[in-house]
């Protein structure tokens, strides 16, 4: 049987990407795997991230390594997908003779045609899973129409497109029937499917169509754009069970200037009269976000703001990133990159500093707390759980001794939490 490894490199919905096609080449014939240091694969995919600075560097990196494997005979074919691709696919021709063909992020036929897969829609809602059996992805849109000022999205992935809701359905049911135990719902924004095909969002009734399936058990929310909020998620959040009271909403920055000048669509009263909306009817939810630091002209005055955003609300998760120009974006054409490179880092370290503080103060008011936690996986003498208030890869974790009894993978236990740090959290297991 033909092998071929397919690289993933960047974001959840590149997984997801990943996944329909290698559920395609099965259905060619292939044997997939999804190792980046496999070298029994003579075919190797790598699905590229071209976001921003760090992640194309990694992708750059991971094409080299593979174009240099062919060199020496150790591949026979290589190709290029995804985003890296869609942005920059006539540069990486010129550059790197090796590669066999690239593809960019909206041509995924393309690439089945070049290794022989189905191309058609009677595998749309086929998966081959590269998370752990026990949660899975639900990507339910493409492309985003808000075109933020520093965000290269729209260009790479283009407009908003829902993916019509009886195909995700589908999907899910698949998922669940597979093993599947907890659903993340991903898109560039999540609030707004459903617009393009139905004239109205519908993100509400398809997470209540998603609490019906049989063997969901949680169902997590990410990439919520703040503008525009529907207030009946917020209701379908605080009466449905099955979804976890757990929401990722990058608001990006709190400063009217700056939420202007990155072109937002929502001023600071709005955002903070979203949170409050979100905590009243859902007083326990754990909020994450993004921030954005160094946009141009960001001054100390619009700084400050954004420090004291964060003492507020105190957000349960938070990553902040430095502002770094990307070409083609309105801010790379129209503004100038005023803020040194110095001064992002230094706001991006007091922003962290901060956030430890409130994230150890969070933590360990959870002491003494009883939860129902899933088990990831077992390390050393510990096993590693989560809390509905915990997203998988990217938030914290909960360690529980292994000495305390076997625990399963995919599995659901009620812990009691026993101590804090600042990113993570230590439990034990309680009775049920």
């Amino acid at each position: 049987m033909r092998k071929i490894n397919v690289i993933t490199l960047g974001c959840s919905k590149n997984t997801v990407d990943s996944e329909h096609l290698m559920a395609r080449l099965e259905a060619a014939g292939y044997e997939v795997v999804f190792d980046s240091d496999r070298t029994d694969a003579k075919v190797v995919v790598i699905n590229t991230c071209g976001f921003i600075g760090d992640a194309k560097q990694e992708s750059v990196d991971m094409i080299l390594r593979a174009a240099a494997a062919k060199k020496a005979g150790k591949i026979e074919r290589l190709f290029v997908i995804g985003c890296l691709s869609e942005r920059y696919a006539d540069e990486l021709r010129a550059e790197l003779p090796e590669v066999d063909d690239f593809f960019g992020a909206r041509d995924w036929t393309g690439i089945a045609r070049a290794l022989g897969a189905p191309e058609g829609e009677e595998l749309a809602t086929e998966r081959h899973l590269t998370t752990p059996r026990h949660y899975a992805y639900l990507k339910i849109s493409e492309g985003c129409n808000w075109r933020c000022g520093y965000c290269a999205i729209p260009l790479i992935r283009g407009p908003h497109v829902s993916v019509p809701m009886e195909q995700l359905l589908e999907e899910a049911r698949k998922l669940a029937a597979g093993g599947v135990k907890e659903l993340m719902v991903i898109a560039q924004d999540t609030t707004y499917y459903g617009i393009d095909l139905y004239g109205r969002r519908r993100l509400a009734e398809l997470l209540r169509e998603l609490c019906r399936i049989e063997g969901l058990e949680w169902i997590r929310l990410h990439y919520a754009y703040p503008t525009g909020f529907p207030e009946e998620v917020i209701e379908v959040m605080a009466s449905e069970p099955k979804i976890c009271k757990y929401l990722d909403i990058p608001f990006q920055h709190i400063s009217d200037r700056q939420l202007t000048a990155m072109k937002r669509h929502h001023t600071k009263a709005e955002a903070y009269e979203l949170i409050r909306r979100l905590r009243t009817r859902i007083p326990d939810i754990a909020l994450r976000t993004t921030l954005l630091v160094g946009y141009p002209g960001e001054t100390e005055e619009d700084f400050e703001e954004l420090l004291q955003f964060v003492r507020d609300i105190r957000f349960e998760r938070l990553g902040v990133f430095a502002y770094s120009e990307e070409e083609g974006t309105y801010s790379a054409l129209e503004l100038r990159d005023d803020v040194p490179d110095e001064v992002k880092q230094q706001r991006v370290e007091h922003i962290m500093t901060l956030q430890r503080e409130i994230s150890l103060e969070n933590n360990l008011r959870r002491v003494g707390r009883t939860g129902r936690v899933i088990i990831d996986s077992r390390q050393g003498d510990y096993y590693v759980g989560r809390s509905q208030y915990d997203s998988p890869e990217v938030d914290q974790e909960i360690l529980i001794p292994a000495a305390g009894g076997r625990m399963l993978r995919g599995h659901f236990y009620p812990v009691r939490i026993v101590s804090a740090a600042e990113y993570d959290l230590y439990g034990e297991r309680a009775e049920a």
